[in-house]
């Protein structure tokens, strides 16, 4: 259980977001459904303090889509306002259960695809977002820290 006393002395930083991306929808439910349960019972510390306006929601998870082209190209659509929210984005690029379709074939959505979907989503909240933090219980390309010769580094432009 949260320590309430450090709680009350706290301040949010900014109105709390969660994006689940597909691959972690189960486990952001539950994240989301914990938050507010949380929340809803520490509601009697924060009912007359304008600091904490818009603290207790019944939902914190953002709608978006990730719309994929005949070619396999994407791109990420926002529906909710992010606009200075603290987000947290959260992804497991090993789930290899999602597919899409490519030219008229199924395709399984490789460690890449969750990659260059997160990239997607964090290009659609940049600007937006007052944080955006992201949960990915593995790091993806994180074996690689440093150039042995002509090769790419992509966790380095990971963005961050």
């Amino acid at each position: 259980m949260a320590n309430l006393h450090e709680l009350e002395r706290s301040m949010p930083v900014a109105p709390l977001g969660i994006i689940a991306l597909d691959s972690m929808a189960e486990m952001g439910g539950r994240v989301d459904q914990y938050m507010a349960e949380f929340r809803h019972s520490t509601d009697s510390l924060f009912q007359n303090d304008l600091s904490f306006e818009g603290y207790i929601r019944d939902s914190y998870l953002i709608r978006y889509e990730i719309p994929r082209f005949s070619t396999g190209e994407a791109k990420c659509v926002i529906y909710d306002s992010i606009r200075g929210k603290d987000l947290y984005i959260m992804i497991d690029i090993c789930n290899h259960s999602l597919t899409y379709q490519m030219n008229g074939y199924t395709n399984h959505m490789s460690p890449d695809d969750h990659f260059q979907d997160l990239k997607r989503v964090i290009a659609a909240c940049e600007g937006h977002a007052a944080c955006i933090n992201v949960i990915m219980p593995f790091l993806y390309e994180g074996r690689q820290h440093h150039r042995s010769g002509t090769e790419s580094l992509d966790c380095a432009y990971a963005p961050g």
